[in-house]
């Protein structure tokens, strides 16, 4: 059985390619290690820490020579059904299989505990224009009334 690596992915990357590496690695949608970093990024003083870490692991993770396999399965996208705000709460409850209001509700407390309420709104606006918005739409037809 061959060992797996981790190599950062230039072809699904934005930047150097890291957390489209990430994502292949652990098999999971890009956009979850991109929402995680930036929100783990956020807490406070540690912005700095997260651009350090991102060009640590630009240097220190190989560029991957193969072709990028773009991941089949879920995405993680913001809901266009159950929405307060930009519907990233609701995006992440439907891609985690969670309650929305649970979600909502450990944002808020994380962060207000963490006495970073500016870092939290910062996240969710960053989240906003990371996560990609769900491009499912329902089909509806026009009834068609009966003529007598």
């Amino acid at each position: 059985m061959p060992i797996r690596r981790l190599t950062r992915s230039r072809a699904n990357g934005n930047i150097a390619g890291v957390c489209a590496g990430m994502a292949e690695y652990f098999e999971i949608d890009v956009v979850v290690v991109r929402v995680a970093w930036v929100v783990f990024s956020i807490i406070p003083g540690a912005i700095i820490g997260g651009v350090l870490a991102y060009l640590a692991a630009w240097l220190i993770i190989p560029e991957s020579a193969d072709a990028a396999s773009v991941p089949v399965g879920r995405r993680l996208t913001r809901s266009t059904t159950d929405k307060r705000i930009a519907g990233v709460c609701g995006g992440l409850a439907e891609y985690f299989a969670l309650d929305p209001t649970v979600v909502r509700l450990v944002w808020v407390i994380l962060s207000i505990l963490g006495g970073a309420v500016i870092g939290g709104v910062i996240a969710y606006v960053l989240a906003w224009l990371i996560i990609p918005r769900s491009q499912s739409v329902t089909m509806s037809t026009p009834v068609q009334a009966a003529t007598a």
